[in-house]
C-alpha cells in the first residue's frame, strides 16, 4: 500500500476561479493514469460543487473562500469541496434533479445528480449560515493503478 499524496487549494470565490479548481485538480490527479471519461467525470463534479459553492453558498460575492482538499491513495481519489456560504436550507430538495434555487441564472439543477452519478461515494453536511462540505470518492481503474 502507497501513502497517501494530497493537496489543498484555496480560492476566492469568482466564477473565474471555477477553470483553475478543475484543471487544477485534473493536472493533480493525473498522476494515477485515469482513462479520459475518468478525468473528465473528476472535472465535472469539481465545476459543479466549486460553482454551486460559488453561486448558491456566496450567492456570486467574490470575497469568499472556496478549499477543496484532494488526496489520492493507491487506486482512489478523495475530493472534499467546502465554503462557508450560506449553507443549504432543505437538502433533500436540494438533491432532487431539476432543482434550483436559482431559476433566474438558467441553472439546470443537476449538480448533486451529476455528482452522484459521476462518484461511487459523495457525503454532503451543511448548515444555514455556515456552510456546505461536499466529500467524495472515486475508483480508478487505470492501468497503472492495476499493476501498481
Amino acid at each position: 500500500m502507497s501513502e497517501r499524496n494530497f493537496m489543498t487549494l484555496q480560492f476566492a470565490s469568482r466564477s473565474e476561479n471555477e477553470s483553475f479548481a478543475r484543471v487544477t485538480v485534473a493536472a493533480f490527479f493525473s498522476q494515477l493514469d485515469p482513462t479520459l471519461d475518468e478525468l473528465t467525470d473528476l472535472k465535472t463534479v469539481v465545476s459543479e460543487a466549486v460553482t454551486n459553492a460559488i453561486i448558491h453558498g456566496y450567492d456570486n460575492r467574490p470575497d469568499g473562500i472556496v478549499t477543496i482538499h484532494a488526496e489520492m491513495d493507491d487506486d482512489t481519489v478523495y475530493l472534499t469541496i467546502e465554503d462557508q456560504g450560506a449553507g443549504i436550507e432543505d437538502l433533500e430538495q436540494a438533491k432532487q434533479p431539476l432543482f434550483t434555487s436559482k431559476p433566474e441564472l438558467e441553472r439546470s439543477g443537476m449538480g448533486f445528480t451529476i455528482m452522484e452519478n459521476f462518484m461511487d461515494e459523495i457525503e454532503v453536511k451543511t448548515a444555514v449560515g455556515a456552510g456546505t462540505k461536499i466529500t467524495m470518492k472515486k475508483r480508478i481503474e487505470s492501468k497503472k493503478a492495476l499493476f501498481n
